[in-house]
């Protein structure tokens, strides 16, 4: 798969450091601490799907996404070092480079960060920005070439890449950036934070999209729906025929999108959902000429 922006196809690998000691939630496990019923490190492997190759720096766990697994040597060597774990392999010409700890990255940010190197050819790296102007260099996008030539000079520099600032590494390389809205740069570095988190997904405006993309992450699913179809027509079906009828016709709208198989995608489940709700309204239509 590849990232698509604007029409350019943007070829990427990914590296998401999920390895960090995490003092400030007192050594919990960050990356497998749960957002609205999802790991942090799965709603960020869910943001960077579009990766030919994702590497997880950190300990092997479940996952709900294939990914290649490594760790720094020795483990706990901080950022720098992670990075150059997870950056030794990979691939691609352009790395999307990532901390586990983002619970509203978005695929549409990563899509931006990866058009913004694509249009901007004398720059070695994109990074995020956040909304009081703080570069975020785990939330951003690299060349390949020059990323690990800086870290090869910080080695050698140093002696070691354990313990290095990120701020050696972007200060030395060509970089634009892409400014965020408060979400997407929102990390998680405290119980506050994570408690913030769980609040923030159940507002009304969000939590429907939120369940939505748990549960198609729970099922495996990868295919986007209209959401707001399927919701009209559970309307209908218990409006025009009766309330229970509301989850059993949405059920038979996905398996009849399933029986049409891989080809037949969100326009199947559209199609089968068009086909339900006109049924539904004739049904309504026959009873209020009955009455």
């Amino acid at each position: 798969m590849a990232a698509h922006t604007a029409g350019v196809t943007t070829a990427h690998d990914a590296v998401v450091l999920a390895g960090g000691a995490a003092e400030r939630l007192g050594g919990a496990d960050k990356p497998g601490v749960r957002i609205g019923g999802r790991a942090l490190l799965d709603r960020v492997l869910t943001a960077c799907r579009g990766a030919d190759l994702t590497v997880v720096v950190g300990d092997p766990r479940p996952t709900t996404r294939p990914v290649r697994w490594t760790r720094e040597d020795p483990p706990g060597g901080g950022p720098l070092a992670a990075l150059d774990a997870g950056v030794r392999q990979t691939r691609a010409d352009v790395l999307l480079v990532l901390s586990a700890d983002l619970p509203f990255l978005d695929e549409d940010t990563v899509r931006r960060l990866l058009g913004a190197l694509t249009d901007t050819l004398d720059a070695d790296a994109v990074l995020l920005t956040d909304p009081d102007g703080r570069d975020q260099p785990l939330v951003a996008v690299y060349r390949s070439v020059p990323l690990r030539r800086e870290l090869a000079r910080i080695a050698a520099e140093r002696g070691t890449l354990a313990g290095g600032p990120l701020r050696a590494l972007t200060g030395a390389l060509r970089t634009a950036r892409v400014t965020a809205g408060p979400l997407a740069s929102f990390d998680c570095d405290t119980w506050e934070d994570i408690a913030t988190a769980r609040a923030r997904i159940r507002e009304h405006g969000t939590v429907l999209d939120e369940w939505i993309t748990a549960v198609k992450d729970e099922l495996g699913i990868e295919l986007d729906v209209d959401t707001g179809l399927l919701l009209d027509l559970a309307r209908d079906a218990a409006h025009g025929v009766a309330r229970p009828a509301a989850p059993l016709t949405t059920f038979l709208v996905g398996y009849a999108a399933a029986r049409a198989g891989a080809e037949g995608g969100p326009e199947a489940v559209a199609e089968a959902a068009r086909k339900a709700a006109a049924l539904a309204q004739r049904w309504a239509a026959e009873q209020d000429e009955a009455e």
